[in-house]
């Protein structure tokens, strides 16, 4: 089973855009090593306020890939240095 993720994001503090690259580093590096899914960054990567990420993962149940989603967006959530805006979930 493979879910997909598509999280939209702002970034309120941010005022440069090395200082956002700076917080999704952070972040990517944590969904990775915590979770051992693929993120990347797939658009506004010239906007200092704004992100989107995709974030995938594969399992053998689709119980426990939800659950992998779903801590991902968890993790996301846990950053103060932004807000998830628009989250859209698909399974493949």
């Amino acid at each position: 089973m493979i879910i997909y993720a598509e999280v939209e994001c702002i970034l309120y503090e941010g005022h440069s855009l090395k200082q956002k690259r700076s917080v999704i580093k952070s972040l990517m590096a944590k969904l990775r090593n915590e979770l051992n899914v693929a993120v990347t960054e797939l658009d506004y990567h010239d906007l200092w306020q704004r992100t989107k990420f995709g974030i995938v993962t594969v399992s053998n149940e689709k119980k426990h890939a939800e659950q992998v989603i779903q801590e991902g967006l968890r993790i996301i959530d846990t950053f103060n240095e932004l807000e998830r805006t628009l989250t859209d979930v698909e399974h493949v």
